[in-house]
């Protein structure tokens, strides 16, 4: 509960409307492992040098079909 309200503040805070916020914390209920596995992998890019966007971008399109998938 404290995590989505905190993910939820964070995203209501960088500008995200609130019906893609729900939609978000809807998707990361229904597989948990998913997101965590795309958090590290981006974190690790990071810390690697990579931009934070280009990261989140080329994970993302990594995972583009579980994504799809859980939609």
């Amino acid at each position: 509960m404290l995590k989505n309200f905190l993910i939820k503040k964070m995203l209501s805070s960088k500008g995200v409307p609130e019906d893609q916020i729900n939609m978000i914390l809807n998707l990361m209920e229904k597989n948990p492992e998913l997101f965590q596995k795309i958090a590290k992998e981006i974190e690790e890019k990071v810390k690697g040098g990579m931009d934070q966007t280009m990261a989140s971008m080329s994970v993302m399109k990594k995972y583009e079909a579980e994504l799809k998938n859980i939609m």
